[in-house]
């Protein structure tokens, strides 16, 4: 090998060294901007993604104060003037599964009164949903499904059934009009439902419905396995958009006697049957009338007005005039409230 061969050799080595050494050098890749908050518009106004998951949240709530004059609820009762405030916080879940929609669906609820000085905590719904089934504290299906007696403040002052309780229900849709529910819900221990530590059997409730244009009927019942008695209801609804009203009448299977779903008043069993009625009145987009009335087997009758008004977006002024008159024990009330209250 000659003195030329090693020099060229030489020349091409240190040539190509800057180029390996660059191969090898770790390059700092820029960070890309993070994204705090992703719309997750799949599931309705005001869902996100947590961040790092496919889970869509919605975060919401409300601020409500009350005050009252009179409890059309308690007639024989001095209660004047009542104050509450109550204030809730909303957070639902949905993840997109084989399976459908899995859904979360929980609310806190905070309550303040003047009267009692005390402030309680409740939690009205802790729910989960997937493929038409929801397990755990929800509204009774024997009100939350079939609807409940008017857009009034005070609209069961004649019971018409359970409000919140655990259960497991299955929902269904028939997509021909035909909708309907099957609940078996826990057999709490009421006033309604004396002393249930040693019963283990549920109650059911199964409804069914039918949907064409503006109507819809449906009919529900519920049985009270600790009473061993129930209640059948049946409602109409017609949803013309500027007015909407409903009719709706209920059956007590025992009308001596009250059961869960035949909850009665404050004076005791409603008897055989009770009716509700009622009109919400669109007068423009800030302002709503709500009209409600009851009548009960035992002569029971309830009238209540309300007007809705948004004086601002989420802002609802809500003044309401109720009448009751409890024949059996000869009484007539009349009450009033005015409602205020934010949501977001």
């Amino acid at each position: 090998m000659n003195i030329r061969t090693i020099l060229l050799g030489a020349i091409a080595t240190l040539s190509v060294a800057p180029s390996v050494r660059a191969a090898d050098q770790v390059v700092a890749i820029e960070p890309e901007p993070a994204e705090l908050v992703r719309i997750c518009d799949a599931y309705g106004k005001g869902y996100f993604y947590i961040p790092g998951s496919e889970t869509c949240m919605q975060l919401g709530g409300m601020v409500r104060t009350q005050a009252s004059s009179y409890n059309p609820y308690a007639p024989v009762e001095p209660s004047g003037t009542t104050w509450l405030t109550r204030s809730e916080i909303y957070v639902n879940t949905e993840t997109e599964t084989e399976y459908g929609p899995l859904k979360t669906t929980t609310t806190l609820r905070f309550d303040y009164t003047d009267d009692s000085n005390t402030l309680g905590a409740d939690l009205p719904l802790a729910n989960i949903s997937l493929g038409g089934f929801l397990i755990g504290r929800a509204g009774s299906q024997y009100n939350d499904w079939i609807g409940y007696a008017g857009n009034v403040v005070n609209p069961d002052v004649i019971g018409n059934g359970p409000i919140k309780l655990n259960q497991l229900s299955y929902f269904y849709d028939c997509e021909n009009g035909m909708f309907g529910v099957v609940s078996i819900e826990d057999s709490f221990s009421t006033s309604v439902n004396p002393s249930s530590a040693d019963h283990y059997a549920p109650d059911a409730v199964a409804g069914l419905g039918y949907k064409t244009g503006p109507w819809s009927v449906r009919v529900v019942a519920g049985y009270d396995s600790i009473v061993e008695e129930g209640a059948v209801k049946a409602r109409i609804d017609a949803d013309f958009g500027l007015i909407s009203a409903f009719l709706m009448g209920a059956w007590n299977t025992d009308g001596s006697k009250i059961n869960k779903y035949a909850n009665g008043d404050v004076t005791g069993s409603s008897g055989d049957w009770a009716l509700w009625g009622g009109s919400t009145i669109k007068i423009n987009d800030r302002l709503n009338w709500n009209t409600q009335f009851a009548y009960a087997d035992n002569k029971t009758f309830q009238a209540a007005t309300t007007v809705e008004w948004f004086a601002t977006r989420d802002l609802k002024i809500e003044p309401e005039i109720s009448y009751v008159n409890y024949d059996r024990i000869k009484n007539e009330t009349w009450a009033g409230a005015l409602r205020i209250q934010r949501s977001f």
